[in-house]
């Protein structure tokens, strides 16, 4: 009987939570926030995930029209985003190729011939490729994926303020 009252004691907590803390100060996660407005963070998923980037409320309203536009924009902006890692992807390949084997006929094969494939998929990831956001976005403005104008909009152009009722 001894024995298990050890045992008890032994589990049995008696002081301060603060001694067996190393560091007892409370701690908050920082998050990174990008500058960019909430239209703008629209537009940029609605580019990079097409109809994903609603919910289900918004696309049962939504008409069919403005479905198809918004897939149209993007298939558009994930063959973009296809060809932009294809390039990387040769660009870090050749790099590679040049530093380790700089005079076989291999490596002059590779620099000659940089052709990107549209039939290929790249699955390569963006952190993999070191692709931000910003890197995205610029790649969209220069092919017409997003305005020319992206980085002055603050509202939606089409937004219409709510009018209230006058009736009560």
């Amino acid at each position: 009987m001894e024995i298990l009252k050890n045992r008890k004691e032994k589990f049995t907590y008696l002081g301060q939570l603060s001694e067996y803390q190393v560091n007892a100060e409370k701690k908050t996660m920082v998050y990174d926030r990008d500058s960019y407005t909430p239209y703008q963070t629209h537009l940029y998923k609605r580019a990079l995930y097409g109809l994903s980037a609603f919910t289900e409320q918004e696309l049962a309203t939504m008409c069919s029209k403005k479905k198809q536009r918004v897939s149209n924009v993007y298939v558009k902006g994930q063959k973009i985003i296809n060809l932009y890692k294809q390039k990387l992807s040769i660009a870090y390949s050749n790099m590679v190729f040049k530093k380790f084997f700089p005079d076989s006929p291999l490596t002059n094969y590779f620099l000659s011939n940089q052709e990107t494939d549209i039939n290929y998929v790249n699955t390569l990831t963006f952190k993999d490729l070191n692709i931000s956001k910003e890197d995205i976005i610029t790649v969209f403005i220069e092919e017409g994926v997003l305005p020319k104008n992206f980085h002055s909009i603050t509202i939606d152009p089409n937004f219409l303020p709510k009018l209230r009722n006058s009736g009560s």
